[in-house]
């Protein structure tokens, strides 16, 4: 069986002040993980199993996924993060970012940006779309509209025909673990308490991120698959054209969680680029995109 179809729920390294799960691994100058939207922190396993030898890697399960418990106020997903950073005394560090947390990862380096060494965002969404965008609407309302009938394999399935096989793919062209893996963590979300937002009221950054990406002064390396939703890949086109220092990277023939999709050189595409960025030859150069090795999941 492959490592994706073994994994499990990790056991907590341990819950925040603030009830945020994490994990805490492996040693050396540190890579904070922020999961995507239809994920939590398990997303990030194989990566942590490749760089937990030269890197400490701090992942957390943002509210709504995972093992985290429900804000008890106002909250935000920037602030979150940013507090276990506190929690755990880490000043500055590099954070990767995958869809709704590519997002989340940018808003924190604006919000503080002495804390964030540098920027991986892999499929960027979330605060980085500004405005919903037209063509994700659908999406969004045939979701909603399963979960109100109670019909959670249906909404499930809703976010795997968006967000793994993606607007070019069919069910059957993607690696069916990574599916299935993307699909039980996208159920557990689904299957956790709701909490109250008149009490518990969620908020972003202001001014919003996607008007400050010129603020970025860090290296960033943005990564995108040209299977993905074109909302994405505007996304990482736009930050390429904001930011002083950035690098946009496109995959061919992968759809929105490359992480996923090719493990082994998302790994290496970042270990490249965290080598460049402690030499200070990080240039922003395009890097050359990995061989397609068949259609895989997201």
């Amino acid at each position: 069986m492959t490592e994706l179809e073994t994994a499990g729920r990790p056991a907590p390294g341990g819950r925040t002040a603030a009830g945020i799960a994490y994990d805490d691994a492996g040693s050396g100058e540190p890579i904070a993980l922020i999961h995507a939207g239809v994920a939590d922190r398990r997303m990030w396993d194989p990566l942590v199993a490749d760089l937990s030898g030269r890197h400490r890697l701090i992942r957390h399960d943002a509210r709504g996924f995972g093992e985290t418990l429900p804000p008890s106020g106002p909250w935000s997903h920037h602030t979150d993060f940013l507090s276990v950073l506190d929690e755990f005394l880490v000043g500055r560090t590099h954070v990767i970012g995958a869809s709704m947390g590519a997002g989340i990862a940018v808003e924190a380096a604006l919000a503080r940006p002495g804390a964030v060494a540098s920027l991986v965002l892999a499929g960027p969404g979330g605060a980085l779309f500004g405005d919903a965008p037209a063509e994700l609407r659908p999406i969004w309302a045939a979701e909603i509209d399963a979960l109100d009938r109670g019909d959670l394999d249906a909404a499930v399935e809703v976010n795997l025909r968006a967000w793994v096989d993606g607007p070019l793919r069919a069910a059957g062209d993607v690696d069916p673990a990574v599916r299935a893996f993307v699909g039980r963590m996208q159920r557990d979300a689904f299957e956790l308490p709701e909490w109250d937002p008149e009490t518990a009221p969620e908020h972003e950054l202001s001014p919003a991120a996607v008007g400050r990406l010129g603020e970025l002064a860090c290296p960033v390396l943005v990564l995108v698959g040209d299977g993905d939703q074109p909302a994405v890949r505007h996304a990482a086109e736009r930050l390429a054209g904001a930011v002083a220092r950035v690098r946009l990277v496109v995959w061919p023939g992968v759809g929105h969680l490359p992480s996923l999709e090719r493990p082994a050189e998302f790994s290496a595409l970042v270990r490249e680029f965290l080598d460049a960025v402690a030499a200070g030859t990080f240039d922003g150069s395009p890097a050359t995109a990995p061989a397609s090795s068949g259609t895989a999941g997201r």
